[in-house]
């Protein structure tokens, strides 16, 4: 079992920028994918970013803004944020991929005013 826990949201400004944190519970080397989905409301949810192998992947709507990276020591995965925009507003949540075993946080809030 792995639990995933969100953290670094919150109310900024466009423009702005934040970072998100997702605590992984156990060593994520057996972990060859995580990534970030995003939900906003009324909308489905859809992927942000990921990364799988060593190989990074951005929705096109936040390509050049966002930055995915992976901390292996301390099994965080991060999600830096730029250049918000009010569409940006979301529930964003960490996923990880344990081949075939998918996993995901509560979600942290994310808005972004105009």
């Amino acid at each position: 079992q792995v639990h995933l826990v969100e953290s670094g949201g919150g109310l900024v400004q466009a423009g702005g920028s934040l970072r998100l944190s997702c605590a992984i519970s156990r060593s994520t080397f057996s972990i060859p994918t995580v990534g970030w989905y995003r939900q906003a409301p009324g909308k489905q949810r859809e992927p942000v970013a990921n990364i799988s192998a060593g190989v990074t992947t951005y929705a096109d709507s936040v390509k050049g803004r966002f930055t995915i990276s992976r901390d292996y020591d301390n099994n965080v995965v991060y999600l830096q944020m730029d250049t918000l925009k009010p569409e940006d507003t979301a529930v964003y949540l960490c996923n990880a991929d344990e081949s075939g075993w998918v996993y995901w946080g509560q979600g942290t809030q994310v808005t972004v005013s105009s």
